[in-house]
């Protein structure tokens, strides 16, 4: 068994599914958001002892490797990986895809590798499979549609079948995101009750965007084998759906006994998509969160404890200089640690906007290239790899900027770049179209490192800011419509912002600036520290209420 005892505090067992978990750079399972968010769980449901069993799944190919073609453009490539700290725990069984045996290898994460809750990960990516069945664990969401359907039957019915293997009956079992929805279809083919898979089921739902929330028809999913054996009849009549297709979020909300949206506003986003449609569970709100232990650099925390301003514009100098020895690296460009430096880094989708401050092309440029206060600006972020648009504008961002010697648009977007740029820049910019933030973290880790978020009101910024005094809040448009004027006038409000107040502030009062960031230290280590999201995940989500409906 692995060596792990949980406190006597937390006596729920709890399963957590998740298709990604961000929890080392020599681990490459993750794309994003979503596995950060992971991540950051099982850091600190281990050092708080709680009693959680992580499944997920073992990625070959991880998610991709962000290279640059001979033009200098974004280029995925798929290298396999190997991991010579995973233990094999020696556990093989059979899952059903396709109305065909799949074999599915284990290994394990133990949980002093990485000061993690024990993670479990399944392999289809043996010998004793045939070519298409070992491609099932090739890529993290593969974009071959069956395929697909086949990973979260592996992590949802294969995750099922190794608690079982394991002898380990949770009390609750927890979906983070919809992709394990399989494990839903398992409880009611051991319940054979819809309310008794609700008494064991939670949901997280993290995104209102379509990409997170899969749907395919109900023929491809039954010749899949997505249903086990369960007669599809009986399917549409417990979930009462007469659709030619499937929602994943739609159907976990039906079969979970609560769930959460990851901030106030997701929740409040979330409850009004769902409003109209019957049956589905409750939905509150639990706000992501990042792990402070692993994110905060710790002569910085100890600057900050100190109360030495001095120490702290020196840290940062040094964090700037490390940071920026990989823009050298990849860009040929020579950044000034002296120079304001502005961030803009996460998954590049178009509503994310990661363009916005090159809306008005003359003026940014008359910004950054000010002879009385300059600015440094580094791009970074993964698109989808086959998000056509994320790479056209990863790739626009870099065109526009590569002879400015000032921008930069790196590449390897994971875990160790994504805490040098925390670490290292100023300011970390956030500009997604308002109300499609389902939380943001990055600007909690990036707080936590002395980095000053000027952003949206969206996410979970809401709950964090004071604006002027802990960050700097961008004014959206006077309308909520998308539409490219509504864009040209956010523009306009941030270049405002950052030409009228924020960078003077910085060159001219430096004093205020610091004050500014270690406020926002104090208020991101008060309530975004994900030791207190995952208390909220046990007393809100898991415990409802009575513990006696767990038994059994």
């Amino acid at each position: 068994m692995v060596p792990y005892k949980p406190d006597t505090d937390y006596p729920v067992t709890v399963a957590y599914f998740s298709m990604e978990y961000a929890i080392d750079q020599a681990l490459k399972i993750y794309s994003g958001g979503l596995g950060f968010l992971a991540g950051s769980h099982l850091r600190s449901a281990y050092s708080l002892g709680q009693n959680i069993t992580a499944i997920g799944i073992l990625w070959s190919y991880g998610y991709y490797d962000q290279v640059r073609d001979n033009d200098a453009s974004m280029k995925p490539e798929f290298i396999r990986k190997h991991y010579s700290f995973l233990e094999d725990t020696g556990i093989q069984f059979a899952i059903t895809v396709h109305d065909a045996p799949v074999q599915v290898k284990v290994m394990r994460l133990d949980p002093e590798t990485f000061g993690t809750v024990p993670l479990y990960l399944m392999t289809t990516d043996i010998p004793e499979n045939d070519y298409l069945s070992r491609t099932i664990s090739h890529r993290l969401y593969d974009p071959n549609e069956p395929t697909r359907i086949a990973q979260s039957i592996l992590l949802g019915s294969g995750g099922a079948a190794l608690l079982e293997l394991l002898e380990i009956q949770p009390d609750v079992y927890h979906l983070n995101e919809g992709h394990a929805l399989p494990l839903a279809f398992q409880l009611y083919r051991k319940y054979q009750d819809l309310k008794e898979v609700q008494k064991r089921l939670v949901f997280t739902i993290h995104t209102p965007e379509k990409a997170g929330n899969e749907e395919h028809s109900f023929k491809l999913l039954e010749e899949m084998s997505f249903f086990s054996d369960l007669p599809v009849l009986m399917v549409r009549e417990f979930l009462n759906n007469d659709s030619p297709t499937l929602n994943y979020t739609e159907t976990a909300l039906r079969m979970s006994g609560k769930a959460n949206g990851v901030s106030k506003i997701n929740g409040e986003v979330t409850r009004n998509i769902w409003k109209r449609t019957a049956g589905i569970c409750d939905i509150i709100s639990i706000t992501n969160a990042q792990n402070r232990k692993y994110w905060a650099d710790h002569e910085l925390e100890t600057a900050l404890i100190a109360n030495d301003d001095y120490a702290i514009i020196d840290r940062k100098k040094t964090l700037k200089k490390q940071l920026f020895t990989v823009v050298a690296d990849q860009c040929g460009k020579l950044f000034d640690v002296d120079i304001l430096t502005i961030v803009w880094a996460r998954r590049i989708a178009p509503y994310k906007r990661a363009d916005l401050l090159l809306y008005d092309w003359d003026r940014f440029l008359n910004i950054i290239n000010s002879k009385r206060y300059p600015v440094q600006v580094i791009w970074a972020g993964k698109p989808y790899p086959e998000d056509q648009a994320g790479i056209t504008l990863f790739n626009r961002i870099r065109s526009l900027t590569e002879f400015q010697p000032n921008c930069a648009v790196l590449t390897g977007y994971e875990l160790q770049l994504s805490a040098m740029l925390k670490k290292g820049s100023d300011i970390w910019l956030n500009t997604p179209r308002m109300y499609h933030e389902a939380s943001g973290t990055s600007g909690m880790s990036a707080a936590m490192n002395c980095s000053m978020n000027v952003s949206f009101p969206d996410g979970w910024i809401p709950e964090f800011a004071v604006d002027t005094k802990n960050c700097f809040i961008i004014r959206p448009a006077k309308t909520n419509q998308y539409t490219a004027e509504n864009d040209r006038e956010e523009a306009r409000n941030l270049l405002d912002l950052l030409e009228r107040k924020i960078i003077p502030m910085y060159y001219k009062s430096i004093s205020e600036w610091i004050e500014i960031i270690k406020r926002a230290s104090l208020d991101v280590n008060a309530g975004f520290d994900s030791d207190r999201m995952v208390n909220q995940y046990t007393y809100l989500l898991y415990d409802q209420a009575d513990q006696d409906q767990f038994s059994g």
